[in-house]
């Protein structure tokens, strides 16, 4: 779900609000309670949640520390040049 920003063109507060794609704009500001809230052009932040958005959930055994590990080893890089 996207976070949206908005700001009051009365009283200047700024506020966030997370809402889905298909819900209205919020209109009504909570710091003065008119309807001067305006949504601002931003780039719109998301919340990741649920299984599938991580590394380590496409990844088994030992390939779970990616990050962790060295990409060329050693030993593997002389033998594969000889």
């Amino acid at each position: 779900m996207p976070i949206y920003e908005y700001q009051c063109q009365s009283c200047g507060h700024e506020h966030e609000a997370l809402q889905k794609l298909s819900d209205a704009p919020l209109i009504v500001c909570p710091a003065c309670s008119k309807p001067e809230l305006m949504k601002k052009i931003s780039a719109a932040g998301f919340r990741l949640k649920g299984s599938g958005w991580y590394e380590t959930d496409f990844k088994s055994g030992a390939k779970k520390n990616v990050a962790g590990e060295a990409t060329v080893k050693p030993s593997t890089a002389k033998s594969a040049d000889a």
